[in-house]
């Protein structure tokens, strides 16, 4: 089942000789319960794509389809409300509130929508992410690596359509890279998740089931994994 669907996307910064087409005429689908890594050189146009793909950014032209919907036929109230629910985007400095602890800042989508969380699905996701014994914490008394357990629980507790990670162990060790990285095969593979993840580490592209390659705003590889 085709859950995300971009055809023919672009986006173009500037006018003139000082136009830039950050990305250039980009077409692909990802299929649901896929793992796709997004990789090419600083500047190739891969963060904008991202932007682009969740409702961040609009482009100069194109079309975003997620679940079959254009989201870019949504004004910009209902695009935050599409986005908040059937989006999860983890960031590679986190986002996280100060002031809520962990277990507010993984519940703050379903608050936002005022959705009850089952408490059975909370404690389930909280072990996954191995933060039980840190579910009261504030953000500044957590390393870089449960930071970003804690987006990525963030991400998966509306169980969106697609998640989507910039550069998430972009900021982090090795050994914290590592757990991320075997965090977002478990969200793919045990909650079925479609990851999609711009990124730089190979170790992150390798665990991919597909990679594309981006250089210039276009993609000039799309190959499967293994």
């Amino acid at each position: 089942m085709e859950i995300l669907k971009v055809e023919n996307l672009t986006k173009i910064y500037g006018k003139g000789e000082s136009q830039v087409r950050a990305v250039d005429n980009i077409s692909f689908s990802v299929q649901k319960g896929e793992f796709v890594a997004i990789v090419g050189s600083s500047g190739s146009g891969k963060s904008t794509l991202l932007h682009l793909m969740g409702g961040v950014d609009r482009p100069t032209s194109g079309k975003v389809y997620i679940d079959g919907k254009d989201i870019y036929q949504l004004d910009n109230d209902n695009l935050a409300i599409f986005r908040r629910r059937q989006i999860g985007l983890i960031y590679q400095f986190y986002n996280l509130i100060p002031i809520l602890n962990v277990e507010e800042n993984i519940t703050l989508p379903c608050d936002l929508d005022d959705k009850k969380v089952s408490e059975e699905k909370l404690n389930d996701l909280l072990k996954t992410l191995g933060l039980e014994k840190r579910r009261k914490h504030l953000p500044n008394e957590l390393s870089g690596g449960q930071q970003q357990r804690v987006s990525i629980g963030r991400a998966i507790i509306n169980s969106p359509a697609i998640m989507l990670a910039d550069e998430p162990t972009g900021n982090l060790d090795s050994k914290a890279s590592e757990e991320i990285i075997s965090l977002l095969r478990v969200s793919n593979k045990k909650y079925n998740q479609t990851v999609i993840v711009i990124t730089h580490d190979e170790k992150i592209a390798l665990e991919a089931d597909r990679i594309i390659t981006i250089e210039d705003g276009r993609i000039i590889k799309d190959e499967r994994n293994g």
